[in-house]
C-alpha cells in the first residue's frame, strides 16, 4: 500500500477513473461484436455506423488509443464490404 499522501489521493483517483471507464470499454466491445455478427447488409450498415462513431467518441476523450479506434474501424469496414 502506498504510503505517501499524495500516492493515497492517486490510488483513489485511479479507482475512480477505472469505474467510470469500465461500462464504457464494455459497451464498446458489445457494439462492435454485434456490428461483426451481423449477417444481414441493412442492420450491418447501421451497427457498423454506430460502433464507429462510438469508437471515434473514446478514441477522442483518450480512453482507448487513436490506432485501436482505428483498427477496430478498419475491421469493421472489412466486414461491411464481404457482406
Amino acid at each position: 500500500m502506498p504510503q505517501h499522501k499524495s500516492a493515497i489521493k492517486r490510488v483513489r483517483q485511479n479507482e475512480k477513473r477505472r469505474k467510470h471507464n469500465q461500462p464504457q470499454r464494455s459497451k464498446m466491445k458489445t457494439l462492435v461484436n454485434e456490428a461483426l455478427e451481423t449477417t444481414d447488409k441493412e442492420e450491418a450498415q447501421e451497427a457498423v455506423r454506430e460502433a464507429t462513431a462510438y469508437l471515434d467518441k473514446l478514441a477522442g476523450k483518450g480512453l482507448i488509443h487513436k490506432n485501436f479506434a482505428a483498427r477496430r474501424k478498419s475491421k469493421l469496414a472489412k466486414h461491411l464490404n464481404n457482406l
